[in-house]
């Protein structure tokens, strides 16, 4: 199985240098990852490296907890795309879904979603802090959004993606927007589970070692 082509490869940490960058950038490079996965400060540098080659960038919005205003969300998603993102894995404002603000919620992802036109928009679900029918709405929502994919987890709560809410999440989008499976995919034999469940990408800090086990 050519892991590489459904890995985003990641590096979200607060402390991330310049240099940690690079090297990020250099391992997608050797493998030929789907992309890489950074916050929006370090897109001016993995531009400038990624230049040319096939290796898509990724940038988050309103991360990691999603609950800053709508406003902001769209002015970060708008200087992202400016600086020559591809894509954007956005979170998903949890605290308005659980107050029952659907509308708003929805609302918010379409928003963002305008400003990438066509290009690729991730929502981060963040499925940890959610009860299995907020994760149903949480997807529905994001299709009637137009989102392109729906994702598990942004990594930094207790707890990850798990095989249960991909099933769960499948059986609600039903192939009308993809998946990404996203926190605590460290190994091959991990990561092929998600991939025969049908996700379309994961995220994840160890696709070096994924690929070397593979």
């Amino acid at each position: 199985m050519q892991f590489e082509n459904f890995i985003d490869h990641t590096l979200l940490k607060p402390t991330a240098t310049e240099q940690d960058i690079r090297l990020l950038c250099a391992e997608a490079l050797n493998y030929k990852f789907y992309a890489v996965c950074i916050n929006g400060c370090y897109l001016y540098l993995a531009k400038e490296l990624l230049r040319g080659t096939k290796v898509k960038l990724v940038a988050v919005v309103g991360f990691p907890l999603g609950a800053m205003s709508t406003r902001a969300k769209v002015q970060e998603a708008e200087d992202y795309m400016e600086q020559g993102a591809d894509e954007l894995d956005m979170v998903l404002n949890i605290g308005w879904l659980k107050s029952g603000k659907f509308s708003v919620v929805e609302d918010e992802i379409t928003q963002v979603k305008k400003v990438l036109g066509s290009d690729v928009l991730k929502v981060i679900l963040e499925t940890c802090y959610l009860t299995e029918e907020e994760k149903r709405t949480a997807c529905t929502l994001a299709v009637n959004a137009k989102a392109d994919f729906v994702k598990t987890s942004t990594g930094f709560g207790p707890g990850g993606a798990t095989l249960e809410d991909v099933v769960l999440m499948k059986s609600v989008i039903k192939n009308k927007i993809k998946i990404k499976a996203s926190g605590g995919i460290k190994d091959a034999a991990t990561a092929k589970r998600y991939i025969d469940l049908g996700v379309s990408r994961i995220g994840t800090s160890s696709g070096v070692a994924i690929v070397i086990d593979q």
